[in-house]
């Protein structure tokens, strides 16, 4: 996320008549194209996982960009995407399966199978990559060149995000947790950890190197056996490894179901976005949280998830309507004036840029 790189233009062909040799990857000039894909989780249990393509220089969506390529099913909950050099991998969690697509037409290269949950990976070399487990206590490290697990490190919870900077892995804690672990990916050995807000569900750098970490405090799960607490928002130091800024959400009662939710930063590092009900906007020098949302969400809408062009600073927010039909995306720009909606597929739970 917050990385431009160019794309071949993809084409889809109708489900209805589509056969593996069927697709055909256009060769469009890769300046004039630039975009992101949706990795729509689907029903849960009901493999309906999806992958879209959204065009943001022409407007144009295309749905189905996995299935279209290689004539089989995503899978069930579709968790996240990222892309290394010429390959996309593509987690599903449910499915227990990391698809290895060729950037260029979307075929499917390899995956890798032998995880319990698969949340999130991160691509460190040719020959090493990390990914987070929602129900096991490990990173599992992987070689993407052979799509074999290659071994574990040892957390004592699960893990959620990551974050590289300075030749350090950041992690942080999630289902009960309160920690962000640093992480030597040399050696694949836990270095540091320091304790954060309860259940801290994300991340970001700033443009100053400082990062922040947004816990919700466990809102909404009555029996979590680690408790309750107010979410808050911390801004940490990285060189020395310390909170230096603290804020606390005011106004939540120990079991809420609502909290803060999907940390985000814009292309310039400085300005932080967050869900909660509508979308939230603080700048990384500002002195206490905002009071009011950037953008309300009316009572139709069912904001899932979100992300910022790294470019212009336009807001791109997920509705997954009830959660069982096809949702949409609505883009506004960044003072929060809705510009377009378009179509996405069951439940869009992430983005990613490319």
């Amino acid at each position: 996320m917050g990385r431009i790189f160019f794309v071949p233009a993809l084409v889809l062909c109708l489900v209805s008549c589509m056969k593996q040799d069927d697709f055909n990857g256009g060769d469009f000039d890769g300046h004039s194209v630039k975009g992101f894909f949706i990795i729509n989780e689907g029903t849960y249990a009901s493999g309906n996982a999806s992958l879209s393509w959204h065009d943001t220089g022409t407007g144009e969506t295309l749905d189905n960009v996995f299935y279209g390529a290689n004539g089989i099913p995503l899978g069930d909950t579709a968790q996240s995407m990222t892309i290394s050099g010429d390959t996309g991998w593509i987690v599903v969690n449910n499915s227990k399966v990391i698809f290895a697509v060729d950037m260029a037409d979307m075929r499917l290269k390899g995956s890798i199978t032998g995880f319990t949950s698969p949340r999130n990976m991160m691509v460190l070399s040719d020959t090493k990559a990390y990914v987070t487990e929602m129900y096991d206590n490990r990173i599992v490290i992987v070689n993407p060149r052979t799509y074999e697990i290659a071994g574990y490190i040892e957390t004592g919870c699960s893990t959620e995000q990551m974050i590289l900077h300075d030749g350090y892995v950041y992690v942080n804690f999630w289902s009960s947790g309160n920690m962000i672990l640093k992480i030597d990916p040399v050696s694949d050995t836990v270095v540091d950890k320091m304790e954060v807000g309860l259940q801290p569900c994300g991340m970001a750098l700033d443009t100053n190197n400082r990062l922040w970490v947004l816990s919700d405090g466990s809102a909404g799960w009555t029996d979590n056996p680690a408790g309750h607490e107010t979410p808050s928002l911390c801004m940490i130091d990285l060189e020395t490894f310390t909170i230096e800024k603290k804020y606390v959400f005011d106004g939540y009662e120990s079991v809420n179901y609502s909290a803060p939710s999907d940390l985000h930063i814009d292309g310039t590092g400085t300005i932080l976005y967050w869900m909660d009900g509508g979308v939230w906007k603080m700048g990384i020098t500002a002195a206490s949280l905002p009071d009011k949302p950037l953008i309300h969400s009316t009572g139709d809408q069912s904001f899932y998830s979100m992300t910022i062009d790294p470019e212009n600073g336009d807001i791109f927010v997920g509705d997954a309507i009830d959660y069982s039909q096809n949702g949409k995306v609505y883009r506004y720009s960044s003072d929060g004036t809705l510009l377009e909606k378009f179509g996405a597929g069951i439940c869009p739970g992430d983005f990613c840029w490319y």
